[in-house]
């Protein structure tokens, strides 16, 4: 349910967490619309429910600590949740985007010392298409939250080229545990051999301090024909990206038809796109590049078929406990949430958890409660929660 409404109410629900992150409320939220009482899986069964809807192309979730939402969508607006009502509104201070075709407000993450005490850490960070004449560029800004009220916006980074608007913008964000953070910008979409071009930022990952800047100790800071700010390159575009336990960033991204790909993304490491692909030209259906080449990284794994990732997340503590460490990957057009058992860089054993049973997958996290959430691309689209149908 969406609320217009000019201020948020001031007692605003704190969520209470027990023992391994759970959510005393569970599936009994007063508003709650459980749309799977029971879906069985591998390890266990897990049930669904709706916490918000009405979302118009909903991108990203985060989690406020105290226990409410930011939901982003891509036609600029950021919404504040509140999950005992399901209500929500749009708040006021986000910049003007290009939401054409796949731009718009993307991903929001929160700086990892948010609510620290200090005050000095409150920032939300936010990633956009930024409109530049008849093109645009994938943008960093971030944002400092007091009171329930955006203040003002400073922008942090833009890619070098703008392009034509509407394709591959990647923009995921993730904090790595040095407390730089990793984002991803797509190839654009026209020119995908700018993935494979040191001097342009399309096609990549980016590390960058929490202001924008650049690590002293990025990979390529030295070499003069490369981006200051790239961390790896080749990468045609990201949507699901995370940081491990023990610190390693794992990323989901397209490939053309078919070839969609998960990698553990390392420093100054070339992922091959275009020249090296499993996937296939979309006119003739033939493929694209080579399967592999020296001094490129194969993918870790490659996702059957049209999956289309988008929103990736390790799962940790005991609500899941029999997930613990495996990954859950998104899926837009396949409507998929597959599981991903990882030894080492290898992926040992892959699940279907969920086939069409919620819609267009755009973003998988879990929660401070332990519960999984789920962002639906729609038209309407809508945040769901992911528990175990038995709880421990």
């Amino acid at each position: 349910m969406h609320v217009e409404q000019n201020a948020w109410p001031v007692n605003s629900w704190l969520s209470t967490v027990l023992g391994g992150l759970l959510l005393t409320s569970a599936l009994g939220t007063a508003h709650a619309d459980v749309v799977h009482e029971s879906i069985e899986t591998e390890h266990l069964a897990v049930a669904i429910e709706r916490v918000a809807s009405g979302f118009e192309h909903p991108w990203a979730v985060a989690f406020l600590p105290d226990g409410r939402f930011l939901v982003s969508e891509r036609n600029g607006r950021l919404n504040l949740v509140d999950p005992r009502s399901g209500e929500y509104q749009a708040l006021e201070g986000m910049p003007t985007v290009n939401h054409y075709g796949q731009g718009g407000l993307l991903d929001v993450v929160l700086h990892p010392g948010f609510a620290d005490g200090s005050g000095e850490h409150d920032w939300i960070y936010v990633t956009w298409s930024k409109p530049d004449a008849n093109n645009s560029r994938t943008a960093l800004s971030r944002v400092y939250w007091q009171d329930d009220q955006l203040g003002d916006v400073e922008h942090l980074f833009e890619q070098d080229r703008a392009s034509a608007p509407g394709r591959h913008y990647g923009s995921r964000l993730a904090w790595l545990n040095d407390g730089t953070l990793l984002m991803s910008v797509g190839d654009r979409g026209s020119e995908p051999s700018r993935a494979q071009a040191r001097d342009d930022h399309a096609g990549s990952t980016l590390r960058l301090t929490e202001t924008g800047g650049v690590p002293e100790d990025n990979p390529f800071v030295n070499d003069a024909s490369t981006r200051d700010e790239i961390y790896s390159l080749g990468n045609r575009n990201i949507q699901g990206m995370t940081v491990l336990k023990n610190g390693e960033p794992w990323v989901s991204e397209h490939g053309p038809l078919t070839g969609d790909e998960l990698n553990h993304i390392k420093a100054g490491a070339n992922y091959g796109w275009p020249e090296v692909t499993l996937g296939n030209d979309y006119a003739t259906q033939q493929p694209m590049g080579e399967k592999s080449l020296p001094g490129m990284e194969d993918p870790n794994y490659d996702f059957e078929g049209r999956f289309a990732p988008s929103g990736l997340a390790e799962v940790r503590g005991s609500t899941f406990n029999a997930w613990e460490g495996n990954l859950l990957a998104g899926g837009l057009s396949s409507e998929q949430l597959l599981r991903l058992t990882l030894n080492g860089d290898e992926v040992t054993e892959s699940e279907r958890i969920l086939d069409g049973h919620i819609g267009r997958i755009r973003d998988v996290r879990q929660g401070p409660d332990g519960a999984i959430y789920l962002l639906t691309d729609e038209r309407q689209g809508s945040l769901y929660r992911l528990l175990p149908a038995e709880l421990p």
